[in-house]
């Protein structure tokens, strides 16, 4: 059965409002990994010509989330359990140093953002909003690695987080509570402040679970 696209509270026709519809329907999987995109059944749901429609999905192609496949068409990226798998491994190894490499600037002038992405975070999984949720979600993430000042792990993350996307966009579905993501979070951005390296990792083994059993 091929997916429905509808507006949010309100209809906005611009590339950036179809962007952000086409986003969403890939986010909370109402467009699944492999799904593809069909413009005349997109345009006619949301009303729309097909110019706006192609500058959101160009978009969407330049972020990773989507793929152009000539005399076939657009599809969601797919993302292989061995690639998950495989980064999550390197990122047991080199996350916790990235969070021992930022913690002056976590405990100093990096501190309000740190918290508040915690606080994005509960704020989405209380809502059950998934893209909310995975934005947020990879922005915690993310400020270890820039705030390490080293550019080889930034690096390292901005070749990782589309895929991270693509797979929290699966992986958020499987939660019988949402909330709990927040839950773990917290704990890692208490355990990074107390500088307890250690206690980080593990608290980042169990958190990356499922991911390394993939």
């Amino acid at each position: 059965m091929e997916a429905t696209f509808k507006w949010p509270s309100q209809r906005t026709t611009t590339p950036e409002g179809v962007y952000g519809v086409l986003r969403t329907a890939i986010l909370d999987g109402t467009l699944p990994p492999g799904g593809q995109l069909r413009e005349v059944h997109i345009a006619t749901d949301l009303g729309i010509s097909r110019s706006p429609l192609r500058e959101a999905m160009s978009r969407l192609e330049e972020e990773g989330l989507i793929v152009k496949i000539p005399f076939r068409g657009s599809f969601v990226v797919e993302v292989s359990a061995r690639e998950v798998a495989e980064i999550a491994s390197v990122r047991l190894l080199v996350e916790p140093y990235a969070a021992e490499l930022s913690a002056e600037v976590l405990c100093g002038p990096g501190r309000p953002q740190l918290m508040q992405t915690v606080e994005d975070l509960h704020r989405a999984t209380e809502k059950n909003d998934i893209p909310a949720s995975i934005d947020a979600h990879l922005r915690f993430h993310r400020l270890f690695y820039d705030f390490s000042g080293n550019s080889v792990l930034q690096n390292l993350w901005n070749g990782w987080e589309t895929k991270l996307r693509l797979y929290l966009a699966v992986d958020h579905r499987t939660y019988s509570d949402l909330h709990v993501i927040a839950v773990e979070h917290q704990k890692l951005a208490e355990l990074a402040l107390e500088g307890d390296i250690n206690r980080f990792r593990q608290e980042l083994a169990a958190h990356f679970q499922t991911a390394l059993q993939a």
